[in-house]
Parts: C-alpha cells; structure tokens; sequence
C-alpha cells in the first residue's frame, strides 16, 4: 500500500513586508503582491500569475506492506517566482535563481518516516548592502527559503512543521489538502537583506529557526481588509518586545489588528496563547462595558494598526468577540 502526503509554503510580499528606508525605492520601482488564497487550487496557476516568489512543495510517500515501511521517497520540490519592476515608465520581469533543493535523508522508525526538504533561492534583482570590507558596499541578492519537516505514518496519517525560514519575505503553509494552516509570525527585511548570503543560509550549512503562528479566522481577514481599506484610517504604530498593548482591567475602545509579529494574551499572569498577523483584539471591550478582558504583550517587535471601535460594525465585533473568548475559556 502507497500512503502520500504533502506540506507546502508560499512566500509572499505583503504590503506592510518592507519597512524603513527600504520601504520608499521597493515602491517607487517594485511591487508587493495581492493576497494569497485560504486555499491552493491550482499552484501551478499561481505560479503563472505571478503570485508568489517562492514556493516549497514537500511531498512524500512509503510503501506499507503487512505493517511494515519497504520503500519510502521524495516527491515535489521547490518553485521559483519572478521580479517585477517598473522602469522608466514600463515593467520588465527578472526570473528569481532556484538554489538546489536540499532533501535530508529521510529518518525512518518504527510506523513512520519524516522527510525534511529546504527550497529557495536568489531574488531576481540585485540590491546594494554594507559589508565591513572595501568597498563596504556589495550588490548581491540575499537568499529567501523555508525548511518544512514531513512526517508520513503506516497507520495513513501525517504531519508537518515548520523546521526554518528566513526572515523575509512572509511564508503561508498549507498541508496536503491545501488549506492555509500556518503564517511566519515575523518579517525581518533589514536583518535578512544583512544576513541572509552564504554560511548564513541552510547551504552554507546554517538555518534561521521559524517562528511561525497559527491562521486567524475567515471573519478577521474580513474585518482586517474593512479596517486597513474602509472609511476611517487606521493609525499605524509598533511595539518594542515586551511592551504592552493593553492590560486587564484597563478601560478602553480601540480595536487593533497586528499587521506583523507575535502577541501573547495573558489573564491574570497566565498566558492563553499567542496571536500572529491578521489577528484583530481589543473587540470585547467595545461591545461588553469598555474593560480590556486580558493583557495583550509583544512577544517580539510587532507593528499594528489601531481604529475606533465606532468605526466598525457592532454586529461584526460581536461576531467576533463570539469566535475569541479565550479569556472565557480559561476560567
């Protein structure tokens, strides 16, 4: 018996991606990409369309015969995208440079096999960055990738984890049904346009551990796009690691979507979890008497988009406060 499974990643750039002095020459000349899908359909067809820059596709099978593994491989690997920029006033496409896949040898136990698969490579366009050597100035285009771990069982089950990434641009995971599973929790353009060349990167022998987060509901990508592109703007701001957004009992009426980073929620010094990018909090105070029900804190450098809880859908923020409760929960 053939049991077969699969994980992807899809690297994106985001528009709140690239931030600092960067952010002005990416948007004078470059482009950042339209959202990604909950679901992959058709990866070939997003590949067409220009609408990734990366891709890793992890798949594996074994061979099961009477309980017992007898033969076992890779299948899928890495895909490459394009750069587009724009040039005295026309456009013109740069293929990005596929790195070699790196497949580990697959580890086989008892019941089960995991494969482990690092795909990327070099953007399609050169970018200047400081060395500490004359003439302190290289142009070279730094590398992009995702490590994905596999793990296929003789019982027909699987799973998957994110082993490494580099710090840009944004990676989605989808498991083998393609639903969007996981987000990298935090885009780092500056240190991974410094960093991320030779020995630095998993073939120099070196990998970036990932900090990836779990997908935030359909309803707040939703609301995300009403608060980012509806009537009212939002103000942009960020926290240093550790600061707070808001602490229990406080009162309060703003809503906030984390653009970028990793939140952690507390209740009464307990932490109940941690939020990722696309999440939206702080609705519960709006709409149940104005007291924040929980303390909200950086857990890495994050930026967020802040607008008036009157600003929004009060049937829409209840909807939502539904879907959250996790300070109920914990109780």
């Amino acid at each position: 018996m053939r049991i077969e499974s699969s994980v992807t990643s899809i690297s994106w750039i985001p528009s709140e991606a690239v931030q600092g002095m960067s952010r002005l020459p990416f948007e004078m000349v470059a482009h950042y990409d339209p959202p990604l899908p909950d679901r992959i359909e058709d990866l070939d067809a997003l590949a067409a369309g220009d609408r990734f820059r990366f891709a890793n596709e992890l798949r594996a099978w074994i061979e099961v015969e009477q309980g017992r593994i007898v033969a076992y491989g890779y299948s899928g690997g890495g895909r490459i995208g394009s750069t587009t920029l724009r040039l005295a006033g026309k456009t013109a496409t740069f293929a990005a440079v596929a790195l070699p896949d790196r497949q580990q040898v697959p580890v086989v136990t008892d019941g089960c096999v995991r494969f482990v698969q690092t795909a990327g490579g070099r953007t399609g366009v050169p970018a200047p960055r400081r060395v500490k050597y004359p003439p302190f100035v290289q142009i070279s285009a730094p590398l992009a990738w995702t490590t994905l771990g596999l793990t296929v069982r003789t019982d027909g089950s699987s799973s998957h984890d994110v082993v490494g990434a580099s710090s840009f641009p944004r990676h989605w995971i989808y498991d083998e049904e393609g639903r969007l599973v996981l987000k990298s929790g935090l885009v780092d353009s500056k240190s991974w346009s410094q960093r991320a060349f030779g020995r630095h990167t998993p073939w120099g022998d070196e990998d970036s551990p990932a900090m990836v987060t779990e997908v935030e509901s359909a309803l707040e990508r939703e609301l995300s796009a009403r608060i980012m592109r509806g009537g009212s703007k939002p103000s942009m701001g960020t926290l240093r690691k550790d600061q707070t957004l808001v602490s229990e009992g406080d009162s309060g009426s703003d809503v906030f979507l984390l653009l970028d980073g990793v939140l952690t929620v507390e209740v009464k010094g307990a932490v109940l979890g941690q939020l990722g990018p696309g999440a939206v909090l702080g609705e519960r105070a709006v709409i149940e008497g104005g007291n924040r029900t929980a303390t909200v804190r950086a857990l890495t450098p994050c930026r967020v988009a802040t607008i008036s809880g009157k600003d929004l859908d009060p049937r829409v923020l209840a909807e939502l406060s539904t879907g959250h409760r996790r300070e109920g929960s914990a109780r």
